[in-house]
Order: C-alpha cells, then sequence, then structure tokens
C-alpha cells in the first residue's frame, strides 16, 4: 500500500474534492453512474461542513483572544481573515450537500 504524506492528509482533511467524480463527462452511462457515486459520497459532507465551522469558531475566538485580552488587533487579523473566509466555504459545502441530497438527476 503507498504512504500518503502529511500534506495529502491535511488536504482530504479540510477538501472534499477528491471524493467526487465529474459527472459532465463520457456517455450516459458514465455520467449517471458518476452521479449515483457522488450522491453517495455527499454523506461526508456534513463532516467537512461541521470541520470548518470548528475551524472558523476557532480562529475567531483567538482573533477575539489577541485583539481583546492581549491588545494586539495588528495581530488579530491573522485570525480574522481566514475565520472569515470559512463562512463561504462552508455555505459552499452546505450548497452542494443540499443539492446533491434533494435535486433529481439531471438528464
Amino acid at each position: 500500500m503507498q504512504e500518503v504524506s502529511f500534506w495529502t492528509l491535511l488536504y482530504r482533511y479540510f477538501f472534499f474534492d477528491w471524493l467526487f467524480q465529474d459527472a459532465g463527462r463520457g456517455d450516459a452511462f458514465q455520467r449517471a453512474a458518476a452521479w449515483r457515486h457522488n450522491r453517495e459520497q455527499a454523506r461526508w459532507l456534513p463532516l467537512y461542513l461541521w470541520r470548518w465551522v470548528c475551524l472558523g469558531l476557532m480562529l475567531y475566538g483567538l482573533g477575539s483572544y489577541f485583539e481583546v485580552l492581549l491588545e494586539l488587533p495588528e495581530l488579530s487579523s491573522f485570525f480574522y481573515v481566514p475565520a472569515s473566509l470559512s463562512v463561504p466555504v462552508s455555505a459552499v459545502i452546505a450548497a452542494a450537500w443540499i443539492g446533491l441530497k434533494a435535486l433529481p438527476r439531471p438528464l
């Protein structure tokens, strides 16, 4: 078995694109199989959403700690910016999960 590097594992921990297949390529059977595969893999999206929400809250808490308690507003921006970027990532994950679970198979 091939050993996976730490950076690959870290990427896979936070980003989910490696779980899914392109449902827009191939003939009708391949697209249908990719859609079924993607719907099955959508079960992992709430876990990724939870990771991003926790990461955003943790970074926001660290930013608040540095800004309020340590009175270092310049340093707090290094935590607030990634915390704010976790919001759109969470929205994309939620939209993908709802779309894969609620929408019918494309024709």
